[in-house]
């Protein structure tokens, strides 16, 4: 079986997918995944920790690469797979209000999105994880510094020995730089580096895009990342 992991630019839901990969792979020997990564979601998977981990779910070899929307071009050659039948199914998880509101209107100009129209032609089913659905959500964070923790210490052990010089003066954490190793949490005696959760209440115009995802003939919408371990 071969499968195509399409991650766009959300830290909702990011964990999840992973885990439910990781499971997929576990599971079945067989599988093949190959991973087609937005620029977004790179920089959301290096924050939190994932971007290198994704090489246990593709480590390599054909049908098992990892296709980086950078280095891809503007014509996304890989994506012509989809059209010769070489994938089973196309799961985009986490999805972004921005990529659901890409697909509901036909709009192709990213991987991930590019990917989605070329399976829809390719007759290969597409299943889509949206990040905002309807309601409030609680999504995770990357790692952060607490002001009200954080007592600006002259000589900081986890400013100091961050490998990616991370963390700046102010101080607070350069998510572009992050690759959420965490050693900074044990460095911080004062416990003011951590991650978190945050409330997030879904905007009206995001659920009715997510309906109209809803109402296409070629795509199955779910609700959860967990969904995907009842069609393999």
């Amino acid at each position: 079986m071969r499968i195509a992991w399409a991650i766009t630019g959300a830290g909702h839901f990011i964990n999840d997918s992973f885990e439910v990969f990781r499971k997929l792979k576990a599971e079945h020997s067989d599988l093949k995944v190959s991973i087609f990564i937005s620029g977004a979601g790179e920089e959301v998977l290096k924050m939190y920790g994932l971007l290198d981990s994704m090489k246990e779910i593709a480590p390599g070899g054909y049908m098992e690469e990892i296709f980086l929307e950078r280095d891809q071009g503007y014509s996304y050659p890989k994506v012509g797979r989809f059209l010769m039948g070489k994938y089973d199914y196309l799961i985009l998880t986490p999805a972004t209000s921005n990529t659901v509101a890409k697909i509901a209107y036909g709009i192709a100009d990213t991987l991930v999105t590019n990917a989605v129209t070329q399976a829809v032609k390719g007759g290969v089913p597409v299943y889509v994880i949206p990040v905002d659905i309807a309601g409030v959500i609680r999504s995770e964070l990357p790692y952060g510094i607490d002001r009200d923790l954080c007592v600006m210490c002259d000589v900081c052990p986890p400013r100091d020995n961050c490998p990616n010089h991370a963390i700046t003066l102010e101080p607070q954490i350069d998510l572009l730089l992050c690759e959420g190793c965490g050693n900074c949490i044990e460095l911080c005696q004062y416990g003011a580096i951590k991650g978190g959760e945050v409330e997030l209440k879904v905007r009206d115009l995001d659920y009715k895009n997510v309906q109209k995802l809803r109402g296409l003939d070629e795509i199955t919408v779910f609700e959860s990342p967990y969904d995907v371990l009842d069609i393999i």
